[in-house]
């Protein structure tokens, strides 16, 4: 054998044996998941973003063979959890359960660490949670198109409620203000919690509430849900009209999104986006989140992906516009 023929099979046997060894490597590596996988959320137990998630966490865990556990991460409107969903490591074992806010925080927070289109991968969307403009028994309007009217007709009259700057509750009144050339003083509240009797009792006229709290107050009679905020009419909230009926295409909702950190290999965000379809699939899921104040709203990775940018920019129009700082 010359040298140059041993050095042919030679180099031939090394390619071999690397091939081989990588072959073997690969087929050593487990299929995922092969251990328990975490959903993060941004706020504490027993709120309506937990509540989905700890709905979706067994149902996941089902379908994947491997047990699905919620961590609540709770502060700073869900940017704790933000953070260290963005910093975990790319490898499907971590998602979060994000809601709009996460969206418009990017806008109101400058300093954050994390931007919220980079830095995930969007698995699925999954619920929506309808809000409702609520108005005490006495308000003059009861329709939408007579609340757009008295409006116009009484600039710096009136005022709203919403739980905070930069909710999706505060920034869908900021909408409506914009498209209807209204000005109306915007209150910040805490929460719901703290709305409702003060809408009730009158101390401020207008209030921003989820469609389920302004039902239950409504069925009670002590006051009324005046529009929808959503384009759609709901399950359960029939007689509510939304505000698209006058302002059309009208459109503010929080809605819920599965994430994981970007990085995370395509097949991964296909499976997880796939099993989440099954779960969102089943018969009982709409009456399950009803009780929630949530609609289903399942959307695949890559739809979302391209809707998240769609919303995120309006936001940032409706920020712009109206002057909006998180100060």
């Amino acid at each position: 054998m010359t040298s140059n023929m041993y050095r042919i099979g030679r180099r031939a046997i090394l390619v071999a044996g690397a091939a081989a060894a990588l072959a073997g490597a690969v087929q050593a590596q487990p299929a995922y998941p092969n251990r328990p996988i975490r959903i993060l959320v941004g706020f504490s137990a027993g709120g309506g973003v937990d509540a989905m998630a700890r709905m979706l966490a067994p149902r996941l865990g089902t379908l994947l063979g491997q047990q699905v556990v919620v961590e609540n991460r709770a502060g700073a409107a869900g940017l704790i959890a933000g953070d260290v969903a963005a910093k975990a490591a790319p490898d499907g074992y971590t998602m979060m359960l994000a809601d709009s806010s996460l969206l418009i925080a990017q806008y109101l927070q400058p300093k954050m660490s994390f931007d919220p289109i980079k830095s995930f991968t969007p698995v699925a969307s999954v619920f929506m949670m309808p809000l409702a403009i609520i108005v005490g028994n006495d308000f003059p309007a009861r329709t939408p198109q007579e609340f757009v009217d008295l409006l116009k007709a009484n600039p710096a009259k009136y005022s709203f409620a919403t739980s905070g700057v930069g909710t999706v509750q505060h920034l869908g009144f900021e909408m409506l203000k914009r498209r209807t050339g209204t000005f109306v003083v915007h209150i910040p509240y805490r929460g719901a919690a703290q709305i409702l009797p003060d809408v009730i009792g009158g101390a401020v006229p207008i209030g921003v509430v989820s469609v389920s709290a302004a039902i239950a107050q409504a069925k009670a009679g002590k006051l009324r849900a005046l529009a929808l905020m959503n384009p759609a009419k709901i399950p359960g909230a029939e007689d509510i009209l939304p505000l698209s009926d006058v302002l059309p295409g009208f459109s503010a909702v929080p809605r819920l999104f599965l994430l994981v950190p970007t990085g995370t290999p395509p097949a991964i965000v296909e499976k997880l986006s796939e099993a989440t379809r099954t779960v969102m699939a089943a018969p009982d899921i709409a009456q399950v989140a009803a009780q929630q104040g949530a609609v289903p709203a399942f959307m695949p990775a890559g739809a979302l992906a391209a809707d998240l940018q769609s919303e995120s920019a309006a936001w940032a129009q409706v920020i712009h516009d109206q002057k909006i700082s998180a100060q």
